[in-house]
């Protein structure tokens, strides 16, 4: 389903995520390769390449929790998925701050520990690498279908009120299998459009918790994003 940290339908997190990735991989070998051939300039740029990383890691974790908050659907595999990514994400960036305070002077135990604590974190960014990965594409995260004329995504957040009905959409607001995603009192509620009419049900995949508004609506069926079909809609 479509990014709530996004620009013009574009996922803000996936933009920055890059340069922690090269900047804490490149400083944990810049470290290691300083000490084994004894080095002291690569030594410094490991430092350098940990600050940058640390900065940028954080930087890119601003738009990821807002997704974590408000895009990932709740109570499903995907929303177990990403906070194991979060927790491993900050893992990394905690050990790879924390090994800052272990580089001043050439004291071979400090040195020992930097290398360590960096190693482990370059292992577990991998790791959280992996997670986040997996988010995009089998979780669908951050993507956002537009496919044959069904448009672009459509959502809303809407407060129930004391009046009799409660205006979700435009009678010709939707596409004949285009779906909106509708925030009702917390409540997750998809509005459907086919052939036949209009349709409404909870945004809740019966497989794995994901959201069938980031499915897809063919010919009446929604086929959720794990690209299995539950629902006729």
């Amino acid at each position: 389903m479509r990014s709530f940290a996004s620009f013009r339908g574009h996922p803000s997190h996936p933009s920055p995520i890059p340069f922690p990735f090269a900047f804490l991989t490149g400083a944990f070998v810049a470290h290691a390769l300083g000490v084994a051939f004894d080095q002291p300039s690569l030594w410094t740029t490991g430092g350098h390449l940990t600050l940058a990383g640390v900065a940028m890691a954080l930087v890119a974790a601003v738009p990821g929790f807002l997704d974590y908050l408000y895009t990932v659907p709740p109570d499903s595999s995907g929303k177990r998925r990403t906070t194991k990514h979060m927790l491993a994400m900050l893992t990394v960036v905690v050990l790879f701050a924390v090994s800052l305070a272990f580089r001043s002077g050439s004291n071979p135990i400090g040195q020992t520990l930097v290398l360590v604590l960096q190693a482990v974190g370059t292992g577990l960014l991998s790791i959280g690498a992996w997670l986040g990965g997996t988010l995009g594409s089998r979780n669908q995260i951050s993507v956002d279908h537009r496919y044959a004329n069904a448009g672009k995504w459509n959502e809303a957040r809407l407060t129930a009120s004391d009046a009799p009905t409660l205006v979700v959409a435009r009678a010709d607001e939707l596409q004949v299998d285009q779906m909106k995603l509708l925030h009702v009192d917390g409540r997750r509620i998809v509005l459907a459009r086919t052939d036949s009419g209009y349709a409404a049900f909870d945004d809740r995949c019966s497989h794995r918790g994901g959201s069938l508004a980031g499915g897809v609506l063919m010919c009446g069926v929604v086929q959720c994003p794990a690209r299995i079909p539950v629902r006729r809609a």
